[in-house]
């Protein structure tokens, strides 16, 4: 049944088509509606034109008076009322955003020759929301480019519910992200493919807590992100910086004291195609390029290929030979001390980034709209890994890089119904290594990372996996709205997604002749899959005065294109069996409740269902199984003895909440969230043996979890020269597991899998973000965030022993304030702005991780173990055990300038 589903497909969509023509993008404009009345006797008045300024957009107002504008981008409007024999009335700085409806009223006074004249008012966004049926945070372009954040996960991380990355509790990989209306996730992590900058950014919506049927393949949350168009006249941007890290914690962080700088250098362009035709053919075009050599330093003792010997153990020094870059030397105290005071520093951590954006708009008339769109990224860095730390040219290079195309056509049928066509298409390439030939003569034999004992820095050797994996996603979506009458609008829509996900991984074996063994041992993965997406979806928002309904109903088919072992018995050589296709409905409902004209409460449920990561469903495609004590190292983004199942279902979230949102006095406003998420069909592992005893795991869905919490948010509109926010978060996430391999890992080490409840690893029970901007005066620009978080879980453990309950002890609380402040100036028509960024402004040692048996990462009680012996290398146990990846970034301070033109 099937396959005969899948040949339907393209019928289906071709029928589809034709009957909508076109679509468009759920979540990338907004409307206006309102009504025009008489000044002197109230009465509603017919036939006013209700017109979007600089725009061909509009709408003649009804038999009511009534009146709505739909398919408005996000920003601010100038929204003018005429009509024969009354004055004009104007509302300036109408802000219009995503999914949102913006009120107006207008009267109009009759005119008259000696006294008439144009009514213009000063539209302020309102301080409460009315038709907002779920928690979310819309942030325009203005505010970003007031808060000293680089990148728009900075952002998202500031809001209410959010906590590190984490919505409300959920895994990483629970988010939709979306940039105008498409889908950008690689399927194969569930992460976002792209990073999309600042600079292209006209507004950001984020959506913590339940959302519409429009959008699918998301438990947690939603990050819907409208980037800037081009418009009538030129103008663009240049900003550059240079930044470096000045802290007193260099016996944390090596070479700290020293010049550890940063580059970058961003810009924009935008205006008319062609000067005469005005915005009727617009162009925006972005790039930045960033350079960093990072805050974790190494020191270049040794090569991967020198060979020490320590052999004699940690009683009999006198016999140690230390080989560094080629010469061996007998070891001392104080060789040891002169090679590491002597060595060069080197980056551990440095990354080189490269994006470019570029969109093409052309307004043919009649409200049409065709756009091209194209993003290219390009990105490499390291990771620090602390054992490599005197050997740092031994660790992996990360290579990233992608490309994505959107086209898309806008139709408009009537002044209330609209629809588009999009298509899409990217490719991600991800490719891990240390040298890019693995013939390379530079790779050395594993043995080398075994010369050096515990708790001592590798004295030689080099990581020996190649993983490489591309994943390639085309999707068409389509979507008809139409206000159907005063109260409902309905929007229809339907997405078809073909994704093909390469990946292979192999160990480099200079023992072998071939370099690398076969590809039906565990050192050799690969496979190419090719599962398929189908989505339709219903929603109705219905605006009553007394209420504000947003009803959905959303379809998901998947088609994972891959077997699973029939015999779990004997899965190597097992026949396969077809994976199941998986579908299911997810009905949404969200009512927002006026209960003044300043304040209003709602309610919101959902079913939300998601696909887990691809990753989980095709991993260690061989199904190989090996003897625990002829393993060999395992893959760096794989578990040994773990299997995929294409046959995962979908994970599910049902989510409720109830909110008030009031505005307390003219510039103030709160907004308070109660919330609850059953969490189910999570990934898990489940334990197996083969015929003959051999343990090995396959994923499958089994954990479950809940999070309830609270968040309060206060917003201070700016006026005066200040704004202010404050947003907190209370929750408690807990599950029983927070790693989908748990199950398997405490099977391996002779634990009982946990089978109750504990605190996930992101259950941060605080967290309080606060921001202030201050405008003292026209051409200065101040603001600073602080951010507060209690310390996240951790499992406590004595002399090695485990603790018995995973996650019963805390971290230390994490603080940390940023600071950005600019001057401008004008020469001429053009701006030139002076600014300063700090980030960690206090210098604080946030300790991200701990040592277990401490809770702290300041020391570690494992040293009283050793009986004051030094370690089997040429650093002593203190020196071993002061991790920078324990800590947060130091303090950063960037300098630069901005001209606009």
């Amino acid at each position: 049944m099937k396959h005969h589903f899948k040949m339907l497909i393209p019928g289906f969509l071709l029928i589809f088509t034709g009957f909508l023509v076109s679509m468009l993008w759920a979540g990338t404009t907004g409307k206006i509606s309102g009504r025009v009345v008489d000044a002197a006797s109230g009465e509603p008045l017919p036939g006013v034109n209700v017109v979007i300024d600089a725009t061909t957009l509009g709408a003649a107002t009804d038999l009511n008076g009534d009146f709505v504008i739909l398919m408005i981008p996000p920003g601010n409007y100038s929204v003018t009322a005429t009509m024969i024999g009354y004055d004009p009335f104007r509302y300036q700085q109408v802000r219009v955003s995503i999914d949102k409806t913006r009120k107006l009223e207008y009267s109009l006074n009759e005119a008259i020759l000696e006294a008439g004249g144009e009514v213009v008012v000063i539209a302020e966004k309102p301080m409460v929301q009315m038709d907002l049926t779920s928690s979310e945070s819309v942030i325009n372009s203005e505010t970003i480019e007031m808060l000293p954040v680089e990148n728009f996960d900075d952002i998202v991380n500031l809001q209410a519910g959010v906590v590190e990355g984490h919505f409300r509790g959920g895994r990483t990989g629970e988010v939709m992200y979306m940039v105008d209306g498409i889908p950008v996730n690689d399927v194969y992590s569930g992460k976002a493919a792209f990073q999309v900058e600042n600079s292209s950014i006209s507004e950001l919506e984020v959506i913590s807590g339940t959302f519409n049927a429009e959008y699918g393949q998301a438990m947690s949350g939603v990050v819907n992100i409208v980037t800037r168009d081009g418009g009538a006249d030129y103008h663009g941007n240049i900003t550059a910086y240079v930044g470096d890290y000045l802290s007193t914690h260099d016996d944390i962080f090596w070479n700290i004291d020293k010049i550890n700088p940063s580059y970058n250098v961003q810009g924009t362009l935008h205006g008319p195609l062609l000067p005469r035709k005005g915005d009727k053919l617009t162009f925006f075009v972005s790039a930045r390029y960033f350079d960093s050599e990072g805050f974790r330093y190494g020191k270049d003792v040794f090569s991967p290929s020198d060979q020490s010997d320590f052999s004699s153990g940690p009683t009999n020094t006198n016999s140690w030979l230390v080989s560094s870059h080629g010469t061996t030397y007998p070891y001392s105290d104080s060789l040891a001390q002169a090679l590491i005071k002597n060595a060069d520093a080197v980056p551990m951590n440095p990354n080189e980034r490269l994006s470019v954006q570029g969109k093409l708009t052309w307004k043919p008339g009649t409200g049409g709209r065709v756009s091209y769109e194209l993003f290219y990224e390009d990105d490499w860095h390291q990771n620090y890994v602390h054992e490599f730390r005197l050997n740092p040219y031994g660790i992996y290079n990360h290579n990233a890089s992608g490309t994505k195309h959107n086209i898309s056509y806008t139709h408009v049928f009537s002044s209330k119904t609209f629809g588009s066509v999009k298509f899409s298409h990217f490719e991600k390439k991800y490719e891990q290594y240390v040298n890019e030939d693995p013939f390379s003569t530079e790779y050395v034999t594993e043995q080398r990372l075994q010369d050096s004992g515990s708790n001592a820095f590798l004295t030689g050797g080099m990581q020996m996996w190649h993983f490489n994996r591309k994943t390639r996603t085309s999707l068409m979506m389509m979507d008809l709205t139409s206000q159907v009458n005063k109260y409902n609008q309905v929007r229809v829509g339907a997405e078809y997604k073909q994704h093909k996900l390469w990946l292979h991984e192999f160990k480099v074996i200079p023992e072998l002749e071939s370099r690398i063994s076969p590809i039906t041992t565990v050192s050799n993965n690969k496979y190419e899959q090719a599962p398929t997406e189908l989505a339709a979806y219903l929603q109705d928002k219905i605006e009553l005065n007394f209420m504000v309904m947003n009803i959905g109903l959303r379809f998901d088919y998947f088609d994972p294109g891959a077997g699973v072992p029939a015999d779990f018995s004997n899965p190597e050589t097992s026949e396969l069996a077809d994976a199941p296709a998986t579908y299911q409905l997810s009905p949404r409902l969200g009512l927002a409740y006026p209960i003044t004209d300043q304040g209003k409460i709602h309610v919101s449920y959902g079913h939300f269902f998601q696909t887990p990561p691809l990753d989980y469903l095709y991993t260690n495609p061989e199904f190989d199984i090996y003897e625990l004590q002829s393993m060999p190292s395992p893959p760096p983004n794989s578990q040994l003895n773990i299997i995929g199942n294409a046959a995962l279902k979908p994970q599910k979230t049902v989510s409720y909440e109830i909110g008030l949102q009031q505005q307390i006095a003219a510039e103030l406003s709160l907004d308070f969230t109660v919330f609850y998420k059953d969490i189910r069909n999570l990934v898990g592992t489940e334990v197996l043996y083969t015929q003959t005893g051999i343990r090995y795991a396959r994923f499958i869905n089994q954990d479950y979890g809940n999070v309830k919490g609270l968040t309060l948010s206060l917003e201070k509109r700016q006026s005066g020269g200040i704004g202010a926010t404050l947003d907190y978060t209370y929750q408690i996430a807990r599950g029983n597991a927070s790693d989908p391999k748990t199950a398997y890992l405490d099977t391996q080490a002779g634990k009982e899998p946990s089978k109750q409840m504990v605190p996930l690893n992101w259950d941060r029970r605080h967290q309080l973000n606060a921001s202030v901007s201050w405008l003292p005066i026209d051409a200065l620009t101040m603001s600073l965030i602080g951010r507060f978080g209690s310390g996240f879980p951790y499992t406590p453990s004595y002399q090695t022993t485990q603790a018995q309950v995973e996650n019963s002890a805390r971290k230390p609380a994490y603080l940390s304030f940023d600071l950005y402040s600019d001057y401008a100036f004008k020469i001429g028509r053009q701006d030139l702005t002076f600014f300063l960024r700090i980030y960690n402004m206090l210098d604080q040692k946030n300790e991200l991780e701990v040592y277990t048996d401490t809770g702290r990462a300041t020391y570690s009680l494992a040293q009283l173990s050793t009986g004051g012996l030094r370690p089997q290398g040429i650093n002593t146990f203190d020196e071993y055990i002061t991790r920078p990846d324990y800590y947060s970034p130091p303090r950063e301070v960037q300098i630069g300038f901005k001209w606009s033109f």
